[in-house]
């Protein structure tokens, strides 16, 4: 495979009132504000947001609520749901796996009769699920003939777990890495390349297990990928040691303060309302344990850059407040590997996969599925 070290800005028009990239303070894990209020969730029937108000704690709760929001998705005025392509292969498993817990994962496979390139194996975001927005993205990967596997971690989406709890990030990427040696070892998926793609938090699983399992990824893709904490962002020393201590006394309290960043993350207001509809999210404080793991993991993977030596492709919004695009800048700089290429979208929010603009989002995507093809 030739070596390829790539740098790209790519251009788009200033949304009105975006801040300049490097001139505003990053969103933390953790900033202030309350409890998450409850969905509007506009146009929805009473059912609906019966539905949404109940208790999420429990996968049991979460699967029935994501029962009753499934058939109103395609109706979004979305373009992931409005224009997903058709004839799309798709499966969903539950799977208990070696440690007794029961993981929810699905697949989406190109059309019959169209050849498989290669696998693509997601890692999700905090708080978010595989079933929601990365339906209509995973659909677009598999036309272009790709194999697509997503699941959900212990304590997410579908998943069995306390909803929003990590209680240890090493431990929630051991699930990740057993559940796809699962899958990788099934006969329809053993010849082919594969490919770890991550977003925001997931960006962080998908590096943990590429050092983890260094010869055993044929690339990795990260998507404001959530790999250092900014200085200015980081809590004092005092303030991490007295979290610390608290969660293991109180470590499933809801008691680390965090502010909605859905408007931070979203630069389209149109499609930001319709996250209320990604109904078994974890939108509450976030739990002492979960918080505490996540700046953790965030220190030891800084402290591995360097060893990160797969070909690596890193896609940033340049106005992103929740994930530092110099960070992303940094992790490009400091990975051991010739074959890298970071793209920045000027002017683009965090969620670039889902809050931005139309072309937007389909750029990003299409700049995924290049890479890919550039690498199978």
């Amino acid at each position: 495979m030739a070596a390829i070290s790539q740098l790209q800005r790519v251009a788009g028009p200033r949304h009105a009132g975006a801040p300049r990239p490097g001139r505003v303070r990053r969103a933390s894990v953790a900033v202030a504000a309350g409890k998450a209020p409850l969905p509007r969730l506009e146009g929805a029937s009473e059912e609906l947001r019966a539905a949404a108000a109940q208790s999420l704690d429990w996968a049991p709760a979460r699967r029935r609520v994501r029962g009753a929001f499934a058939p109103v998705l395609p109706t979004l005025d979305h373009c992931l749901f409005k224009m997903a392509p058709k004839g799309i292969q798709m499966e969903e498993n539950f799977e208990t796996n070696s440690k007794g817990v029961e993981i929810f994962w699905k697949s989406w496979l190109p059309r019959e009769g169209t050849p498989t390139k290669a696998a693509l194996f997601f890692c999700h975001g905090y708080g978010d699920t595989c079933t929601f927005f990365f339906e209509g993205v995973a659909k677009r990967i598999a036309a272009a003939g790709y194999a697509v596997y997503a699941m959900d971690y212990p304590g997410f989406g579908l998943s069995y777990g306390l909803h929003g709890y990590i209680a240890s990030f090493d431990g929630m990427v051991d699930h990740v890495i057993e559940q796809y040696a699962r899958i990788r070892g099934r006969k329809d998926v053993q010849g082919l390349p594969h490919f770890l793609l991550g977003q925001s938090m997931g960006g962080a699983v998908a590096l943990k297990v590429h050092l983890k399992q260094p010869k055993e990824w044929d690339g990795v893709l990260l998507v404001a990928p959530m790999c250092k904490i900014s200085e200015d962002v980081t809590p004092p020393a005092l303030v991490l040691k007295a979290l610390s201590i608290l969660s293991c006394l109180l470590p499933e309290a809801k008691l680390f303060p965090q502010k909605d960043i859905g408007d931070l993350g979203f630069r389209d207001p149109v499609k930001r309302k319709l996250c209320e509809y990604n109904a078994i999210s974890y939108n509450d404080q976030m739990r002492l344990r979960t918080a505490v793991e996540l700046l953790k993991a965030t220190k030891d993977i800084e402290s591995q850059l360097e060893k990160i030596c797969s070909p690596l492709l890193i896609l940033h919004g340049a106005a992103d407040q929740v994930t530092d695009p110099h960070v992303s800048q940094f992790l490009y700089e400091k990975a051991n590997t010739k074959d890298k290429t970071l793209k920045l979208y000027e002017g683009a929010y965090h969620s670039i996969l889902e809050g931005e603009p139309d072309d937007r989002i389909s750029t990003a995507i299409k700049d995924i599925i290049s890479w890919l093809d550039s690498h199978c």
